[in-house]
């Protein structure tokens, strides 16, 4: 899993796997969208005014990551 963030524009994405050419975009809300692969596999999710719906502060944008073991 992967986390971007670009604090210019304010959205984040959480990338669960590679992106394949082809996704299915079902917008959840105006600020939320999930990708979908092959097989209806979520592959990721964009989050639009991330600093308003995580909690991110643009300036010092800091995740936890809690019981994760590295690969």
């Amino acid at each position: 899993m992967k986390i971007k963030y670009d604090p210019k524009v304010d959205a984040a994405y959480i990338s669960f796997r590679e992106r394949p050419k082809q996704v299915t975009t079902i917008r959840v809300t105006q600020d939320i969208a999930i990708d979908f692969g092959p097989g209806e596999e979520i592959v990721g999710i964009e989050v639009l005014d991330a600093s308003k719906h995580l909690g991110i502060d643009p300036k010092h944008p800091q995740i936890e990551v809690e019981k994760l073991v590295s690969a």
